[in-house]
């Protein structure tokens, strides 16, 4: 069974840093951060695969950096401000191809999420 466990959000001001942290029980070809917020949708941040080939949404292009580390999935967010702020999730796709790399119905395992605050 594939466990999936992220750590590192919390509240911060805005302009603030938070590094998230997702321990994964397995490896898969591509593993991304989504983040929802209350009333919307779930969107993609960032993807990477195993190739190291990386996917940001426009929205956190330049102030976020997703990187891995064997079965560590990580997202630096620097620059946060109000409207990141969201439940992040760690999720992993069987995928083999890197199309729409960001988006959800391409990830079949998914963490229990955790809580970014950034306040104003």
């Amino acid at each position: 069974q594939v466990r999936l466990v992220e750590s590192g959000g919390g509240s911060v001001q805005a302009g603030g840093s938070l590094r998230l942290s997702c321990e994964a029980s397995h490896t898969t070809e591509r593993m991304g951060w989504f983040r929802q917020a209350p009333g919307k949708e779930r969107e993609g941040v960032a993807a990477i695969n195993s190739d190291n080939r990386i996917a940001y949404a426009d929205s956190v292009k330049d102030r976020f950096t997703v990187s891995k580390d064997n079965a560590f999935l990580y997202l630096q967010m620097n620059s946060l401000k109000p409207e990141d702020t969201a439940m992040y999730y760690c999720a992993l796709s069987t995928a083999l191809d890197w199309i729409w790399p960001l988006s959800p119905n391409k990830y079949n395992f998914w963490g229990q999420g955790t809580q970014v605050t950034v306040s104003s």
